[in-house]
């Protein structure tokens, strides 16, 4: 549990606070399991810890292992009409309608399976992944690096948009000199779209600027742009109701850079049981149905 707790972490201190121990202990333990097993399994820099090739072939096993052991408890200690569950991560992209809308789809089929929807920064989802914690995450894909071990289904390709509020002095069209004058506000270094955000706005040279704020949460987003006039950069799908409803819009950026995949990540060992399939599936259907793949006024499709 420590070697996990150190690996979703990043770092001693994070995982020892987490565990409820000291850090020398943590730092013991880690130091005693990479001398049995003879290899190091984080790279480090200062005080942060990335697992390296064989850390994340240990954090596969290790964390499978500690997923198997919860599930035999829970099987045991189960009571009621839910007799599976399926966990998922999701990402701000899907969060907000793809996930809900395959959700409800699944349930009319599935009324049995509990499903269980965390979210939370890509690196911290695919690492549960990885280990087993989740059985799959929905969202945009990561770096190579960063999917070791995972498979990738891509549903559709998804663009990033300059958002601003719908009165916004700016207006059909991001302008890098205009827009120097306003806030801006872009997703965090270790999203997803973080860094192609930064070489987007390095392309025009603006790569300069500090950012006012850094989200990629709809909730804090939505009420800076309404209340400011600031710029936010963020995936469409994170923002779709409001670009449909009007109370949002996307200024024009003219740059096939910032399109990606959006889709479903699994790991490579997975076996597709009922649900998995099914929810799958469900998701192939809803992603049919985003709202920015829909014409104005069109009803949803079936």
């Amino acid at each position: 549990m420590t070697f996990l707790e150190i690996a979703q972490a990043g770092s001693i201190v994070a995982a020892a606070d987490h565990l409820g121990v000291t850090q020398p202990a943590v730092s013991k333990t880690l130091r005693e399991l990479e001398d049995i097993l003879g290899l190091r399994l984080f790279d480090r820099t200062g005080r942060q810890l990335r697992l390296n090739a064989v850390g994340r072939s240990f954090q596969k096993s290790a964390g499978s292992a500690v997923t198997t052991l919860a599930r035999a408890q829970a099987s045991i200690q189960a009571t009621g009409q839910v007799d599976t569950r399926l966990r998922i991560g999701a990402l701000p992209t899907a969060a907000t309608r793809l996930m809900p809308r395959a959700a409800i789809r699944f349930r009319q089929t599935n009324p049995h399976c509990l499903v269980r929807v965390s979210t939370g920064p890509n690196w911290l989802l695919l690492s549960q992944l990885r280990e087993g914690r989740l059985d799959m995450v929905v969202g945009r894909m990561a770096d190579a690096d960063t999917m070791d071990g995972l498979n990738f289904t891509q549903l559709y390709t998804e663009d990033v948009v300059a958002v601003v509020r719908a009165d916004h002095p700016l207006k059909n069209r991001f302008n890098a000199t205009d827009a120097q004058r306003f806030p801006l506000m872009l997703p965090p270094p270790g999203a997803v779209i973080g860094a192609l955000v930064r070489s987007y706005l390095r392309s025009i040279a603006m790569d300069h600027i500090t950012p006012a704020y850094e989200t990629v949460s709809l909730a804090f987003g939505r009420r800076i742009l309404l209340d400011s006039d600031a710029i936010w950069f963020i995936s469409r799908g994170v923002i779709a109701r409001e670009l449909a409803e009007g109370s949002l819009k996307a200024l024009s950026l003219n740059a096939p850079m910032m399109a990606g995949p959006v889709g479903i990540s699994l790991r490579e060992t997975t076996h597709r049981n009922s649900e998995l399939t099914a929810m799958v599936t469900a998701l192939q259907q809803a992603a049919l149905n985003e709202v920015y793949h829909e014409l104005p006024g069109a009803a949803p499709r079936p």
